[in-house]
């Protein structure tokens, strides 16, 4: 049974505070991404891992998912012959320590 894909858009601004105190904000990327995994429910397990901060949880899960796709899709790239396999040790060590039960490669 093939699970339900959910979409994701990530939208990163730039916000600077000015002199007067007033914040510009300044869009710099965006874009959408795809997959099975709930982001929200994989920073609720992350929060296990001894964070010294809610925002790092988030950081974390983003920065693992962001990877493991660019490696997934990109696996043909020189850049990640030594990278990946040792990437892959760690999103497995990590998965055990959440007890993820997830059977995605």
């Amino acid at each position: 049974m093939e699970k339900q894909k959910k979409f994701y858009y990530v939208n990163v601004v730039e916000a600077n505070r000015k002199d007067d105190d007033k914040i510009k904000m300044a869009e710099v990327l965006d874009f959408n991404f795809r997959g099975h995994h709930d982001i929200a429910e994989m920073v609720e397990r992350a929060k296990v891992l001894g964070f010294s901060k809610d925002k790092h949880a988030k950081e974390f899960v983003l920065a693992m998912r962001f990877m493991h796709h660019v490696i997934k899709k990109n696996s043909d790239n020189a850049l990640f012959a030594d990278f990946g396999q040792q990437f892959e040790a760690f999103k497995e060590k990590v998965r055990s320590q959440l007890g993820c039960n997830c059977d995605c490669k």
